[in-house]
């Protein structure tokens, strides 16, 4: 039984490069009939432009999947941490999410 385990046991590997991750404070999310495109972005306070810093793309099944996997890790951050609170306007679902960018001082 032990090495059944074992046999469906996914090894991931996290090259040196990768472990410190890719900050986005912004994504832009569209699609096509067969991908979802999701572009993880770095915006920074009173610059014009923002940068693209990850691209993921993936099939729709992909895609609902990780939403579901969202969801779920929200739930069990919120049941631990309480309600995360949402900074933006109630109808601004149009794919692109800015997360907002706390007012600077000096």
């Amino acid at each position: 039984m032990a090495n059944e385990n074992n046999k469906n046991q996914l090894q991931v590997e996290l090259p040196k490069e990768e472990m410190q991750g890719r900050y986005s404070n912004m994504a832009m999310i569209a699609h096509s009939a067969n991908d979802f495109f999701i572009d993880m972005i770095l915006r920074a306070p009173n610059m014009p432009q923002a940068r693209v810093q990850s691209r993921i793309i993936m099939a729709p099944q992909h895609a609902k999947e990780l939403m579901l996997a969202l969801q779920e890790n929200v739930r069990r951050y919120e049941s631990t941490f309480g309600e995360i609170k949402l900074n933006r306007p109630a109808n601004s679902n149009n794919g692109i999410m800015d997360f907002p960018l706390p007012k600077g001082q000096a």
